[in-house]
């Protein structure tokens, strides 16, 4: 009688044990996984911070023309500010990139609003030539433009490339836009209606307000694609004055290819600006942040 008892008790403990181990294995395996994973973004992230650091590095080490003989300087900052036009160059890609910005939104957040909200074969119409625009490469485009805007005086010009900027991130802007404003519910914006307002101040006042994420998105991407361009930039800036910061590295580059101080010092001036920006919005992005305003409906 003792024995069955026995072996009836020692059943259920080894029941019990059963599962806990199989969760404990479960756990196991889920933490090596992590483990992994976290392992191999840690290398890929180190990969591409190798170049960022190197030329972090030789900005501030002294190069073939400087004076100073070993550790951290700062002299390759100002011989090129001092003895190049890089703070020319500085200045020019600033003024097209945020004139670029600011049209590129202003424009495009009205008519994402359209296709968005928008019904119609004409609205249909107009999406389906924004996507056959947007998937156009912008060199089969530059030798026309090149030949139209030489013929209106815009050939090295900051003005000839900026509208080359602002059109060719106007279609991709205005789909980012579209596709944030397809997230708002529409009910946000009869709810105003109901209150008096009409369409253009249900869109200043309740939706534009609420896709501050999407507009940082699109000013963003518009802000990379002008400051980055090279491209349109080598086929219609010709003088020294009005090349942008891309041009200009290439050029110093070419003209000091063997004092690597120097030319990493300029690679930085270009590297900040993006850097900030990221910086300074990072914090205004978030996720769901209309998520609540429908709740009770």
């Amino acid at each position: 009688m003792s024995t069955v008892l026995h072996t009836h008790q020692a059943a259920p403990a080894a029941a019990t044990g059963g599962p806990a181990k199989s969760r404990s294995a479960v756990a196991d395996a889920g933490n090596r996984g992590r483990w992994w994973r976290f392992t191999l973004i840690l290398a890929v992230t180190a990969v591409v911070l190798i170049p960022i650091m190197v030329t972090v590095a030789l900005a501030f080490t002294p190069g073939a023309n400087s004076t100073a003989t070993g550790g951290f300087t700062l002299e390759n900052f100002s011989t090129v500010f001092e003895k190049t036009l890089v703070g020319t160059w500085l200045q020019n890609s600033l003024i097209t990139t945020l004139t670029t910005v600011l049209v590129s939104v202003a424009v495009a957040a009205p008519a994402g609003y359209v296709l968005s909200r928008g019904r119609g074969k004409l609205v249909s119409g107009y999406s389906l030539l924004l996507f056959v625009i947007q998937s156009l490469p912008i060199i089969t485009s530059v030798v026309p433009l090149f030949i139209l805007f030489a013929g209106m005086g815009l050939v090295d010009n900051l003005v000839g490339i900026t509208i080359i900027y602002v059109g060719s991130t106007m279609s991709v802007a205005t789909w980012m836009m579209a596709a944030y404003f397809d997230s708002i519910p529409i009910s946000l914006e009869e709810a105003s209606w109901i209150d008096g307002c009409s369409v253009f101040g249900s869109f200043t006042r309740v939706v534009l307000r609420n896709s501050l994420p999407g507009i940082l998105s699109t000013a963003i991407f518009s802000f990379l694609l002008a400051w980055n361009d090279y491209l349109v930039a080598v086929v219609f800036l010709r003088s020294n004055e009005t090349f942008t910061l891309p041009m200009g590295v290439q050029t110093f580059f070419q003209q000091n290819a063997t004092d690597w101080g120097s030319v990493m010092a300029v690679a930085l001036v270009m590297m900040i600006p993006p850097v900030l920006v990221f910086a300074g919005l990072n914090k205004y992005f978030s996720v769901g942040g209309i998520g609540g305003s429908l709740a009770g409906q």
